[in-house]
């Protein structure tokens, strides 16, 4: 290798961040050379190949996708000068755990921040992020979008990416309707976060190719809603930044990537589920965000979690399926569901684990801290599949429903059924709506219908 030599580089990813950091920083550029991605956290991801619609020119047969089990391996065969660690939720541990088996093998570390990720956009963007997976971030965007169409203005909400099919077809994708979700072949994983926004008649844009992406979610928002992933921070640059903090985990806050960098940026810092969390929790939450951003605005809020059919919960034995990804890598034990259970007086949260079936039977295994609650993975029609056979060896008298899907739109479920859903409940002042009066100018100007 000589000094003309483009540098050798893989990403480390999970089929989000790492496209967008290769598409903003990398593609088009000749003295950079990405040999590989890395997959982790999403199952089935690492087989596939970035496609050459999206990689460039410069890569005419894409780029390949391994699992990150083989980092050292394509380091050392490679001759890889540097990894860039682009995916969330992991704690500041695993971070540095990566960076230690990529400085062994020779090659630098590095982490590409968020100023040099970020697009620019001519609309007001406003992000909606967390310091963890499951603290709520759903309900805020809800809660906002609703508030600006109180104010005449039109939301329109750009989600992180979930791209798990074929990539070059998913480089934008545009939900107007459920059926949007059924003609782009969303998995469970993607309508959990698309589904809940087109039911209130919000627009959702998501895929792969942010750069188009924002171009036309801008043709058709008074504002944009970034929706955040994880805990990632957005891909456009935030006119105003808000970040949710959870004390069901207190102290998560500091210990996790990059959940402690949107701690710190912060201009809005919601401390959600107060209702549900320990005291002691919600005081450390409280405590540390006013010791690293005394600066921001802080907004105390419930999570309200409403079930649709309690009666079929008082009395009976519940089998609680709740949002995959909270239970999963958010390292949680219980979600909304387990809740709604005890709100609502269930005789018994039923354990599914010894009845999980195939790849849930795994996932149980993977995930031991998970508790008597089943998480709707879906990332393929084989999960699905054995989603489908573990509800259905499960003994109960009734399904509690807490994942934001229409399961029952997608999967046969074998007992009555009702679904959990969860609202934002600000306590007092300041309020979302105070934080919008000084955030919009007076200025903006409606898009006009086509």
């Amino acid at each position: 290798m000589t000094s003309a030599d483009p540098e050798r580089i893989i990403i480390l990813g999970a089929a989000g961040r790492d496209f967008h950091t290769f598409n903003v920083c990398f593609r088009g550029h000749a003295e950079f050379k990405v040999i590989a991605f890395t997959a982790a956290q999403i199952p089935g991801i690492e087989t596939r190949r970035y496609p050459p619609p999206l990689s460039g020119e410069l890569y005419p047969d894409g780029i390949g996708i391994y699992p990150e089990a083989k980092l050292e391996e394509l380091i050392r065969t490679e001759r890889i000068q540097q990894v860039v660690l682009a995916y969330s939720d992991l704690s500041h541990a695993s971070v540095m755990h990566l960076a230690s088996r990529a400085l062994a093998c020779g090659a630098d570390f590095r982490i590409i921040g968020p100023e040099r990720s970020f697009l620019k956009s001519s609309r007001p963007v406003i992000s909606v992020c967390a310091v963890r997976t499951g603290s709520g971030k759903d309900s805020v965007v809800r809660h906002l979008a609703k508030l600006l169409k109180g104010k005449k203005l039109r939301p329109v909400v750009v989600r992180h990416p979930m791209p798990y099919g074929d990539l070059a077809a998913q480089a934008v994708q545009r939900f107007a309707a459920v059926e949007d979700c059924d003609r782009h072949k969303c998995t469970i994983e993607e309508r959990e976060e698309y589904e809940q926004h087109i039911r209130e008649g919000v627009i959702v844009y998501a895929g792969v190719d942010y750069a188009r992406i924002l171009a036309a979610a801008e043709k058709e928002a008074d504002v944009i809603l970034w929706d955040g992933g994880n805990n990632d921070w957005s891909f456009f640059r935030p006119d105003l930044e808000i970040v949710l903090l959870d004390p069901h985990r207190a102290g998560h806050e500091l210990l996790y990537h990059p959940g402690e960098t949107n701690l710190r940026r912060a201009q809005v810092l919601i401390v959600n589920k107060i209702d549900s969390a320990p005291v002691r929790g919600v005081q450390q939450v409280m405590a540390n965000a006013a010791a690293i951003n005394p600066k921001a605005t802080l907004i105390q809020a419930r999570s309200n979690v409403t079930a649709d059919k309690p009666e079929l919960i008082t009395g009976n034995r519940v089998l609680v399926i709740e949002d995959g990804p909270t239970l999963t890598h958010g390292e949680m034990a219980y979600g909304s569901g387990a809740i709604a259970a005890h709100k609502y007086g269930a005789a018994e949260v039923v354990d599914p684990k010894p009845t999980a079936r195939g790849s849930l039977a795994e996932v149980f295994q993977h995930y031991p801290w998970v508790g008597r609650a089943l998480p709707a993975m879906g990332y393929s029609q084989a999960q699905l599949d054995d989603l489908t056979a573990t509800i259905a060896a499960t003994p109960c008298d009734a399904i509690v429903v807490a994942t934001p899907v229409d399961l029952a739109r997608l999967i046969h479920l074998p007992k009555p059924h009702c679904r959990v859903r969860y609202d934002l409940e600000e306590i007092g002042h300041p309020d979302l709506n105070q934080v919008l009066a000084v955030f919009l100018p007076e200025t903006i100007e409606p898009i006009k219908p086509a």
